[in-house]
């Protein structure tokens, strides 16, 4: 009998109506394909664990699905279905049911990823980076470049400077604040000014 659990039925109520079959069905395949799932809420969406790890997730948004593999990059994907460009998950943006590959392919791609899980196989260790190193994501980059005065500063600035403004954007809780917070930093750095520019001592 499959285990199901109320955060992930009301994660499901809670989605756009074009969302609601998309959900249902992939959580239908994992159950079907992993009798021994746990479901869980991480980042706020729903995921499914397997053998103590991490196997699959899905979440909905304002119009599309998204479906991922917490191992995709070690997942032979002999069926070519893994296309990350437009979405969050490996499937592409998911707007209907005709939109997912076909029951057997997932179920068989479900099961691969429980194999990973069974063997213990674990993802490559991230590539650490010194303290005074954070990437700059590129939909920052992409902003400031529409400012060649602001993206001219930005890239003699430190790397401490830099840090302190990446860590500042990436860490918006809403695309709403992301949004604001970039083009605060715009054009603060247009200005050559720092982060912390109003602490700084004069």
């Amino acid at each position: 009998m499959p285990v199901k659990i109320n955060a992930v039925d009301l994660y499901i109520i809670k989605s756009a109506d074009f969302a609601k079959p998309i959900l249902e069905h992939f959580r239908y395949l994992v159950h079907k394909a992993c009798l021994q799932v746990e479901e869980k809420i991480k980042w706020s969406f729903p995921h499914f664990d397997y053998n103590g790890n991490m196997m699959c997730s899905m979440a909905a948004f304002k119009q599309h699905c998204a479906i991922g593999f917490w191992k995709a990059s070690l997942m032979n994907d002999k069926h070519k279905l893994f296309n990350a460009e437009d979405a969050m998950g490996h499937l592409g943006k998911i707007i209907s049911l005709k939109d997912l590959p076909a029951d057997k392919l997932l179920l068989q791609y479900i099961k691969e990823a429980m194999k990973l899980n069974d063997d213990d196989v674990k993802l490559p260790a991230r590539k650490k980076t010194t303290s005074d190193q954070v990437e700059t994501p590129d939909y920052f980059l992409a902003a400031l470049k529409k400012n060649k005065t602001a993206f001219k500063n930005f890239e003699t600035f430190s790397p401490s400077h830099k840090k302190e403004y990446n860590e500042w954007i990436t860490e918006a809780k809403t695309e709403a604040t992301r949004n604001k917070r970039i083009q605060q930093a715009t054009e603060w750095i247009a200005e050559r000014k720092s982060r912390n520019w109003k602490y700084a001592r004069k």
